[in-house]
C-alpha cells in the first residue's frame, strides 16, 4: 500500500510516499482502508522533532475516516464494511495518512451514511477537543458566555459551534474580516479581531460589561493577561497549549477564577466523545469546513498552508 512517510526530522519537504506493507489489525484494532484525514497543528511539531517521541520512518496524521476492511477478534461494534471516524492516533505508532491504518477500538466510531468521508476527515481530532473542553472540562451550560479564540481555527471553529449548540452565547477572534464573518456564520454571537488593540475593552462591550463564564484559550502565554480581565467572577479558563505566563496572582483570587489545562494525549478512550460529535454533525449542529484538500503527493504543501494559515477550518489529505 501507499502511505506518506518521513524518515527524518525537518521541514516540510521530508515527506515522501512510499510503498509499505499493508497492517494487519490487532485482536483490539480495525483495519481501516482510509479516504480522508486531517492535518493538525501538533503534526508540524512532531515533524519538527519538537514533541513526542517517534520511531521513524514515520505516518502522519491522527484523525480521518473511512471503511473498515478488516476487524480483530475482540471488536465487536464494527464490522468489515462498516463507515468510520478515527481520532487520536498514537503518533509514535503511524497514523492515517496511508491508505490503511490499523487504529485500536477505542479510538473509532461509527460514521452515519448522511456524513461525507471528506466532512468526518476533518472533525475528529478537533471536534473531540473541542467536546471535551467544553462540554466536558468546562461544563458550559445553556445562557454562559464564552470566548473562544482563533474561532477560525480548526478546534475554534468546532469550538463555538460546540458552544452555540449547547446555548451558550459565543464571542470568538479572528485575524481577517472574511474569517470574522464566516465565524459569525457558524454560531458567534460576535467575531472580533484577535490584532485589536482594545480587544478586551470590545469583549466587555460585546457581553454588556458582565464578561464571559469560559474562555477557550490556545496561545496562553499571549492571552493570559487578556482572559483574566474579561472573565466573569467564578469564570475559568481552559488552555489547550501555550506556556504559562508569569502573571499576579490577584485577579485568581480577585474573581476566584480557575485555570484549567487540557491535554488530549490523556484521553485515549475516544468512540463516547466522537459519537457525540457525530451526532452534532448529523443534525447539522457542527459544520465541519474543509478549507483545502490535498493528495498524499502534497502532504508537504498542506503542512506549509497549516503553518501559513489565513483559511477557516480544515485542511484535508486524500489518498
Amino acid at each position: 500500500m501507499r502511505a506518506v512517510r518521513y524518515h527524518e526530522h525537518g521541514d516540510p519537504d521530508v515527506f515522501q510516499v512510499d510503498e509499505v506493507p499493508r497492517p494487519s489489525p490487532a485482536p483490539d484494532e480495525v483495519l481501516v482502508e482510509m479516504r480522508a484525514a486531517s492535518v493538525n497543528p501538533v503534526d508540524l511539531l512532531v515533524r519538527s522533532g519538537l514533541y513526542g517521541d517517534v520511531s521513524l520512518p514515520s505516518v502522519p496524521g491522527g484523525d480521518g475516516a473511512g471503511v473498515v476492511a478488516a476487524a480483530g477478534e475482540k471488536v465487536e461494534a464494527l464490522t468489515e464494511g462498516d463507515r468510520v471516524v478515527v481520532s487520536g492516533m498514537d503518533r509514535s505508532a503511524g497514523g492515517t495518512f496511508a491508505e490503511y491504518a490499523a487504529v485500536p477500538g477505542t479510538k473509532v466510531a461509527a460514521l452515519p451514511e448522511s456524513v461525507p468521508f471528506e466532512v468526518a476527515g476533518a472533525v475528529g481530532n478537533v471536534g473531540a477537543t473541542a467536546w471535551t473542553a467544553l462540554a466536558e472540562v468546562a461544563g458550559i451550560q445553556p445562557g454562559d458566555r464564552v470566548l473562544v479564540h482563533g474561532g477560525a481555527g480548526g478546534v475554534g471553529h468546532a469550538a463555538v459551534q460546540v458552544a452555540a449548540s449547547a446555548g451558550a452565547d459565543v464571542v470568538a477572534t479572528a485575524g481577517s474580516e472574511a474569517a470574522r464573518a464566516r465565524v459569525e456564520e457558524l454560531g458567534a454571537s460576535v467575531a472580533l479581531d484577535y490584532d485589536s488593540d482594545s480587544l478586551a475593552a470590545e469583549v466587555l462591550e460585546a457581553t454588556g460589561g458582565a464578561g464571559v463564564e469560559t474562555v477557550l484559550d490556545h496561545r496562553l502565554e499571549e492571552y493570559l493577561e487578556l482572559d483574566l480581565e474579561v472573565l466573569a467572577e467564578g469564570g475559568q479558563v481552559v488552555s489547550l497549549m501555550g506556556n504559562v505566563p508569569e502573571a499576579s496572582a490577584l485577579p485568581f483570587y480577585a474573581k476566584e477564577v480557575t485555570l484549567q489545562a487540557l491535554r488530549m494525549d490523556n484521553h485515549p478512550v475516544r468512540t463516547p466523545m466522537l459519537e457525540r460529535v457525530l451526532r452534532l454533525v448529523e443534525r447539522g449542529d457542527l459544520t465541519p469546513v474543509v478549507a483545502d484538500t490535498y493528495d498524499f503527493a502534497e502532504v508537504e504543501q498542506a503542512h506549509r498552508d497549516l503553518s501559513e494559515g489565513g483559511y477557516v477550518g480544515k485542511l484535508v489529505v486524500a489518498p
